[in-house]
């Protein structure tokens, strides 16, 4: 650590829940296909998100063409449905869609959440998500009494990257900049918190190589018990 840290902040799909848990339900519906359908839908509702603040990215009261991450969700589904060629009913739709809020949330989660707030770190969340869909994630983990504010990028109506939303984090704590340390699982959301001004860890759960673009991220982690590791 560069400087000593009072706010821990997550991510949250990817980071603290396994999007491609979804797979398993994907599976349960269209045999042979869950897997692809899950890596699929988790990709197109990111470009959908790009596509979004890069059309309108000057916008002072956010992007016109912003619409709430739940949205995006589900018309990425129907995208990398038609995209497999598989008949994805309004009933299956729903069923995913609801598997969403049930998204399985990492083994280490309680732990390390747990033993932050015991060092005396605040916590937090910063997800493209709407306010409402990381309440379900989160009641469903059970872990949403572990974070001091769980803040959505839909106030600003934008996504990730764009600076706006990871300036809401410091809207809504008075810390200083060196102060906090960002986790995300997603390499691009950590090269934008670093190009932002934080110090980031990115999760490479699964051992991808480093991005070429832009500068090196300041720690890499196997998983979220490394981040303590780097805090002692």
């Amino acid at each position: 650590m560069t400087t000593p840290k009072k706010l821990v902040v997550f991510d949250a799909y990817g980071t603290l829940f396994d999007v491609y848990s979804i797979s398993r339900a994907a599976e349960d519906m269209f045999p042979h296909f869950g897997v692809a359908l899950a890596n699929l839908w988790r990709d197109k509702q990111i470009d959908y998100t790009r596509i979004v603040s890069l059309s309108d990215p000057n916008a002072s009261e956010g992007s016109r063409y912003y619409e709430p991450f739940w949205s995006i969700t589900k018309k990425a589904l129907r995208y990398s449905a038609d995209k497999l060629k598989l008949d994805l009913s309004d009933e299956q739709e729903n069923a995913l869609m609801q598997a969403y809020d049930r998204l399985e949330a990492f083994a280490e989660n309680r732990q390390v959440l747990e033993a932050l707030r015991a060092k005396g770190l605040q916590t937090a969340i910063l997800s493209n998500a709407n306010a409402d869909m990381l309440e379900r994630v989160c009641k469903h983990a059970q872990i949403h009494h572990l974070f001091d504010n769980i803040v959505s990028v839909e106030r600003v109506r934008q996504f990730k990257t764009h600076p706006s939303t990871y300036a809401l984090i410091e809207e809504s704590f008075q810390v200083e900049r060196s102060s906090i340390l960002f986790v995300s699982s997603n390499d691009w959301d950590a090269l934008g918190a670093t190009w932002f001004g934080w110090e980031t860890v990115w999760l490479n759960r699964s051992g991808q190589p480093s991005d070429r673009l832009g500068p090196r991220i300041a720690h890499m982690a196997k998983d979220l018990k490394s981040v303590l590791t780097l805090l002692d």
